[in-house]
C-alpha cells in the first residue's frame, strides 16, 4: 500500500501562523521535501521537530521526483513544504502533486498560510471574484498585455511583485488602468512591518515615490473600477 503525500503550509511570517494539524503532521512523517533545507531546518528547530530532509526547488525537481515517488510508493508518508505559505503557489509543488495523483497515491492538502488569501482579505477590494497571476512577465510590454486581458472582467487583479520593480509595475498598473483604478499593496504581510498601501492608482503611485526604498516582497492587488 502506498504512502500519503501531505501538501502543508508554513508561515509566511509569523511562526504562530502554522496549524497544529501541520504540526502533527511534520511529527509524524517520514520525509520532508523541501525548498531550502537551510531556511526549513530554522523552522523545524523552533518547533522541535527532527525528520530528514530533502531539497525539492524548481532547478532539482525533475530530477528529484522519482526518489520522492518511490518513497510514497513504498507506503512512507512525504510532508511537501516551501519556504513559506502553501506550496506550489507559484512555488515548487506542482509536478510532484500531479505526478502523485497520476501514480494513485493519497494526496492530503492542509489548509493554511497564503500570502495570496491574507492579502485579498485586507485590501478592502472586492473579494467576490479575482484572478491570481503569479508572478507577471518581466518585459514591460508583456506586462501590460497580460494587465489588458484582464481589465473588463470586473475582478480584483492580484499578483507577486519584487520590491525592485514595485515603483514601475504601479507605474503601469497607472498607465493600463487609469487613474481611478483601486490599488492596494500588501507589503510584509504577518511580519513586524506589515503595512497596506491603498487608494487610486495615482494615489498610491504618490505615495511611494515620496518615500524612497520600499523594502520586502510585495502582493499587489488592482480593481479596474472606473466609478
Amino acid at each position: 500500500m502506498s504512502g500519503t503525500l501531505y501538501i502543508v503550509p508554513t508561515p509566511i511570517g509569523n511562526l504562530e501562523d502554522i496549524t497544529l494539524r501541520a504540526l502533527r503532521v511534520l511529527k509524524e512523517c517520514d520525509l520532508i521535501a523541501c525548498e531550502d533545507t537551510r531556511q526549513s531546518l530554522k523552522l523545524l528547530t523552533h518547533f522541535g521537530i527532527s525528520k530528514p530532509l530533502v531539497s525539492f526547488y524548481s532547478y532539482n525537481q525533475q530530477h528529484r521526483l522519482p526518489q520522492i515517488i518511490n518513497k510514497l510508493l513504498d507506503g512512507q508518508k512525504v510532508a511537501l513544504i516551501s519556504d513559506g505559505g502553501t506550496p506550489a503557489i507559484s512555488d515548487p509543488g506542482y509536478i510532484l502533486v500531479k505526478e502523485a495523483v497520476d501514480k494513485g497515491i493519497k494526496t492530503e492538502p492542509l489548509p493554511g498560510a497564503n500570502a495570496v488569501i491574507t492579502a485579498l482579505v485586507g485590501s478592502a477590494l472586492p473579494t467576490d471574484g479575482f484572478i491570481f497571476c503569479g508572478f507577471l512577465k518581466r518585459k514591460p510590454g508583456k506586462m501590460k498585455k497580460e494587465l489588458a486581458e484582464f481589465m473588463n472582467l470586473g475582478k480584483t487583479i492580484v499578483f507577486y511583485e519584487s520590491p525592485h520593480r514595485i515603483l514601475k509595475t504601479v507605474e503601469l498598473c497607472l498607465e493600463v488602468f487609469g487613474e481611478n483604478a483601486k490599488i492596494c499593496l500588501a507589503r510584509e504581510i504577518t511580519k513586524k512591518f506589515e503595512e497596506f498601501i491603498r487608494g487610486s492608482a495615482r494615489e498610491v503611485l504618490e505615495n511611494i515615490k515620496s518615500r524612497g526604498e520600499l523594502l520586502g516582497e510585495f502582493v499587489v492587488l488592482v480593481y479596474p473600477d472606473s466609478n
